[in-house]
């Protein structure tokens, strides 16, 4: 399923227009986006949180070369599921 899919879904379960779907998709998704680039954790009940984390500096190997390669200090998006999407998954 990709975000086409779920405009479709979207679409089809409340009606109106498939670009106010597509709208409505989109604004989830920037919402969420926009909360963790602000490190602010995003918390669906019954589906799961977002949160940004931050990833500590590290050396990392180039793989063609083997030659070390400094790795800096970043903000990674995570995903915790929720008990409600642990239990319709099993």
């Amino acid at each position: 399923m990709n975000k086409g899919d779920l405009a479709e879904a979207v679409f089809n379960k409340i009606g109106g227009t498939k670009k106010a779907a597509e709208d409505a998709v989109e604004t989830v998704f920037s919402s969420i986006a926009g909360a963790l680039s602000k490190e602010e954790e995003v918390s669906v009940s019954g589906f799961g949180t977002f949160l940004a984390k931050k990833r500590a500096a590290r050396t990392a190997r180039n793989p063609r070369t083997g030659e070390p390669v400094d790795v800096p200090e970043m903000m990674v998006p995570k995903f915790r599921a929720g008990k409600g999407l642990k239990d319709a998954v099993k």
